[in-house]
């Protein structure tokens, strides 16, 4: 079963974010707990971790448009 991967709420009036850089390519391994991709808020630029292990299918490109909390970034299957 595929593992959604979210735009997460990284601080408490945080709305929506920029998908800075994806860190793994479409098609590469994602591996659990190290750093998957980038998102900008309008207070920092963090990493986010994979959550799951397996190969990953980007759905959103990180094109530097803001994308609401939430959002389907892509996939690890």
């Amino acid at each position: 079963m595929a593992t959604q991967i979210i735009l997460p709420k990284l601080g408490f009036s945080m709305e929506e974010g920029i998908l800075a850089e994806w860190l793994v390519e479409d098609g590469g391994q994602a591996v659990e707990g190290q750093p998957l991709y980038s998102i900008e808020s309008d207070k920092s630029t963090q990493e986010v971790d994979a959550p799951a292990s397996g190969t990953l299918r980007i759905i959103v490109q990180a094109d530097g448009e803001s994308h609401r909390v939430g959002t389907v970034l892509g996939e690890i299957a």
